[in-house]
């Protein structure tokens, strides 16, 4: 085929629709705005952080919001040397599943820790909070260490 016969024509992909967060992740958002963290109780009465709509056991709806603590505890983690460009922060830090206070699921979240010496399995983490919050999961900035 001949670069004359080919058709060509511009197309931009684009979303020209909104999506609703619906009550449970827009509750979830507007707490966070707060500064405020919240899960939900899931079956058998465990806390899931970040709230889900239905139990990820059960299936079942969920609607009881529990207040969570900002201070939790990292379960694992994994150090980043050299931060690229898409990276939460431009210093070396960690990924970690944190644990919250109050909550029985772990979620992954950005450890601002002075070295990957100082950063341990098992320690006390603080959420630190982007200023002014705007009602989004990056409203946590990033967790400290507390030890």
């Amino acid at each position: 085929m001949s670069e004359e016969n080919i058709l060509k024509a511009t197309f931009d992909l684009g979303f020209t629709y909104t999506r609703s967060t619906g009550p449970i992740i827009g509750y979830f958002l507007t707490q966070l705005q707060k500064c405020k963290l919240v899960g939900i109780k899931g079956a058998n009465n465990k806390v899931i952080f970040p709230p889900a709509e239905y139990d990820p056991t059960t299936g079942e709806s969920l609607s009881e919001f529990i207040e969570v603590s900002e201070i939790g505890i990292v379960i694992t983690w994994v150090w980043v040397k050299k931060p690229l460009n898409k990276h939460p922060l431009k210093e070396p830090f960690a990924w970690a599943l944190i644990r919250l206070g109050g909550a029985d699921t772990n979620f992954l979240h950005v450890v601002k820790a002075k070295t990957e010496e100082s950063m341990k399995t098992n320690m006390k983490v603080k959420a630190c909070w982007a200023l002014p919050p705007k009602g989004m999961i990056a409203d946590i900035k990033y967790f400290k260490p507390l030890e």
